[in-house]
């Protein structure tokens, strides 16, 4: 899953949010939690939880086809993840005491882990419907990329490459390689010609595929024991979050609604 459409989306979603949320508390104040919008907000953001908890485990242990692929079913996961979550820690109109605060701190600790999770599931390859691509196709990519690559005329040096890091690191630090090597290619186009600076920038593109490619292989038995480690925590994670939750929602509607 290399696209960030679900993040980008995500960002649109809190700002959305955020200009709602600071319109009502410039017009009426703070939301408290126990108002009509506080209340509505932490209805909407728990829905939205519990949606990121449950519709993509569904959706991966069906047996029957089911509309959609994995990888969107993934995004809306992401996007609810974060979304639900926001919209909760604005319910709690800035008070952090008792089951709520718990509540909050373990939201926070669960989104925290979500995102390292997504980090390291992009390390592993899939298809578009969530399936791990296996080394004998990365191969056969890779052997494509480095033809591709010569086709540019490049040097052989180049196509065959700088030697790569091993284990979590090929994993954990992909994130700043990629940041280095573009900020380098930037660099160095900018000093081109703009003939010059297209042919450079597909250069680049076909030596990023191949470093991706290569990366890939070299790390996906790693990645694929990070992520199995990273499901054992971040699954009772989950659950002990959901069960404060619930703890906390039965406790607000008996003693704000019931005992009224």
């Amino acid at each position: 899953m290399s696209s960030r459409r679900e993040l980008w989306l995500s960002l649109v979603a809190l700002l959305a949010i955020t200009g709602l949320y600071l319109g009502v508390s410039v017009r009426l104040g703070v939301p408290e939690a126990r108002g009509l919008f506080g209340h509505s907000l932490g209805i909407l953001g728990f829905t939205l939880m519990i949606a990121t908890e449950t519709l993509y485990s569904i959706r991966k242990r069906a047996t029957r086809r089911v509309p959609g692929r994995m990888s969107d079913w993934l995004q809306f996961h992401i996007f609810t993840g974060i979304v639900g979550p926001y919209m909760v820690f604005l319910h709690s109109a800035w008070a952090y005491r008792g089951l709520a605060g718990l509540v909050l701190l373990m939201t926070a600790v669960v989104v925290a882990s979500g995102f390292v999770g997504r980090y390291i599931y992009t390390a592993v390859p899939r298809t578009a419907d969530g399936l791990v691509v296996e080394a004998e196709a990365i191969e056969r990519a890779l052997r494509q990329a480095e033809a591709d690559l010569r086709g540019l005329q490049v040097d052989e040096a180049v196509v065959g490459g700088q030697a790569l890091g091993a284990g979590a690191s090929l994993v954990l630090g992909r994130g700043l390689e990629d940041l280095r090597d573009r900020w380098q290619e930037w660099s160095t186009s900018r000093r081109l010609d703009r003939e010059t600076r297209e042919q450079a920038s597909r250069t680049a593109m076909a030596q990023r595929r191949l470093r991706d490619l290569r990366r890939q292989l070299a790390s996906l038995a790693t990645a694929r024991r990070m992520l199995a480690v990273w499901h054992t925590v971040h699954i009772p994670l989950g659950t002990a979050l959901f069960v404060a939750a619930f703890a906390h929602a039965g406790a607000a509607l008996y003693y704000a609604t019931l005992l009224r």
